[in-house]
């Protein structure tokens, strides 16, 4: 398996991946979410594809990609009270249902660890919505711990 950053090629199936981790969500939160859409358009993926700051790493196999990882590269400084730093917040993982328990997560995962290490930064962060049970598996299981706790109250 071959790890390397999303090209317009990729458009495609980033977008039928980017379908199923939307529809995930909006059986979570339909409150949130709305089913059928889209996160972003071409236009903007192309734009992120290209961004240093924001790169998305793909999973491919024998011209297949199952798999990507949106990242976003975090600088804090100059922040009175807080030590300056950079963190690689992981915006989005997700492997094709057809792909699922082939450790082609784990495979993107230990690709981005690495590249954050290589570009000197602190740690890797990212959020996973209450209820996705399977994604807060695979990140524990990936050794990851709650670093803060946003919580909310539906009005």
């Amino acid at each position: 398996m071959e790890i390397r950053r999303a090209t317009e090629n990729d458009l495609d199936i980033v977008d039928k991946l980017l379908s199923q981790v939307l529809e995930i969500h909006a059986d979570l939160r339909p409150d949130i979410f709305i089913s059928g859409t889209r996160k972003y358009t071409d236009e903007e993926l192309l734009k992120i594809f290209k961004n240093d700051d924001t790169p998305v790493f793909v999973a491919e196999e024998n011209s297949e990609v199952y798999g990507y990882c949106f990242c976003e590269i975090q600088k804090r400084s100059g922040v009175i009270n807080m030590k300056d730093m950079k963190t690689l917040y992981i915006d989005d993982l997700c492997v094709d249902e057809s792909a699922r328990g082939k450790h082609v997560g784990k495979i993107l995962y230990d690709y981005v660890v690495n590249y954050a290490k290589k570009i000197g930064c602190y740690n890797v962060t990212l959020h996973v919505w209450e209820g996705n049970d399977n994604a807060r598996a695979f990140y524990d299981k990936m050794g990851f711990g709650i670093q803060k706790t946003l919580m909310e109250k539906i009005l």
